[in-house]
């Protein structure tokens, strides 16, 4: 961190924050985090920044110069601009902050196109993009179904942009919750605790009861429920956050793009406050 956000991590109230890794899952691409001596509202703050203001390459225009198929073109327009592509924010600016005004050049905007004519599903994979960085992240993706005599022929245009202008340009689900903090010493039917845990949270260890993971407590109280010597209780400023990308950054990219959003608007935020 630079500037004001630095300040405020350090000056602010209670420790400097800290985030551990606590599970990467490749196959869902989620990253899950440990966020320890923070606020509800820094929380919130972060998550919202994450999923409105980082920004993504998305097809915005579409050009039809043939469509034969059975969907109209607003409908494929539509699948077109929800199809999750790499992106590559060195190489390209967000329109309304390039040197062009947004009129549209190389440094902020993309041409893909597609030309299909044999029967069959189109798919993702078939659309041809001039940067090699930026394709789509998931090229099994169906478009739509030409039967014989059919064809589908386009040309696209992707820019970067930010959820909070259209969720197609939103580069994940991000959600946090409290940490639980279990007390089972006491419990006397370990047993009736596992059977209730639909989150797999205990094991049986010499006749007694085990907490063997923590962070999948999602706090339903039904271990409480079931024995009054369990004790369920959550941690003051600690939070597992979890960030699952759609396809067009890494979930790692995701967060720093998130904290370097929040230190700027930090930044700009101590320019207005009148001394």
């Amino acid at each position: 961190m630079t500037g004001a956000g630095k300040k405020a991590a350090e000056e602010g109230e209670g420790c400097k924050m800290q985030i551990e890794v606590v599970a990467k899952e490749k196959k869902l691409n989620r990253l899950t985090l440990l966020v320890k001596d923070v606020t509800p509202t820094f929380m919130n703050t972060l998550r919202r920044n994450i999923i409105d203001e980082v920004p993504t390459m998305a097809i915005k225009e579409v050009e039809f110069r043939k469509n034969s198929s059975a969907l109209y073109d607003e409908i494929i327009a539509l699948r077109l601009g929800l199809i999750p592509l790499t992106t590559d924010l060195k190489s390209y600016n967000l329109p309304e902050e390039c040197t062009c005004n947004g009129e549209g050049c190389l440094k902020c905007t993309l041409k893909l196109t597609l030309s299909k004519k044999t029967p069959g599903m189109v798919y993702a994979s078939e659309i041809k993009s001039k940067d090699p960085k930026v394709r789509p992240a998931f090229p099994e993706m169906p478009i739509v179904k030409l039967l014989k005599g059919q064809e589908l022929e386009f040309e696209a245009t992707a820019t970067l942009g930010r959820g909070k202008d259209h969720m197609k340009y939103s580069p994940c689900h991000c959600w946090y919750r409290n940490v639980p903090e279990i007390e089972c010493d006491k419990v006397k039917d370990a047993g009736k605790i596992i059977k209730v845990c639909p989150t797999n949270v205990f094991e049986v260890k010499g006749n007694r009861l085990n907490v063997k993971n923590v962070n999948a407590c999602i706090l339903c109280g039904a271990c409480a429920d079931a024995d009054e010597n369990m004790k369920l209780n959550i941690k003051t400023n600690q939070y597992l956050m979890y960030i699952e990308s759609f396809g067009q950054l890494e979930p790692e990219e995701i967060l720093k793009q998130g904290i370097t959003v929040l230190d700027k608007q930090l930044d700009e935020f101590e320019k207005i406050i009148p001394d």
